[in-house]
């Protein structure tokens, strides 16, 4: 039975609420890492993330296995929490 290569990349954008400009330089590096560590957890062994203060790109090799509705839901629903714990710190510390 021959082999089958499949090879599947998809551009994801996720925008802040409202657009506004939350990422900004002290903590965009440290989401645009969760994001893609989100991906590799789910299989996805080909991440890159970026992308300015109000929005974030990523492309992502979803290969055959990893069904895009569940990656996004994934990544939507953990990225948000992070967030959240993110400012809570933020707004302790200050910027």
């Amino acid at each position: 039975m021959p082999q089958s290569f499949c090879q599947i990349y998809v551009h994801i954008i996720f925008s802040t609420k409202g657009h506004q400009r939350w990422l900004d330089d002290g903590i965009r590096s440290r989401v645009h890492a969760y994001l893609a560590t989100l991906a590799r957890n789910c299989g996805c062994p080909y991440v890159v993330v970026g992308g300015p203060d109000d929005h974030v790109h990523m492309l992502v090799d979803i290969g055959k296995k990893v069904l895009p509705v569940d990656l996004i839901g994934k990544v939507k629903q953990e990225s948000s929490r992070f967030i959240k714990t993110l400012a809570v710190v933020y707004c302790r510390l200050g910027p």
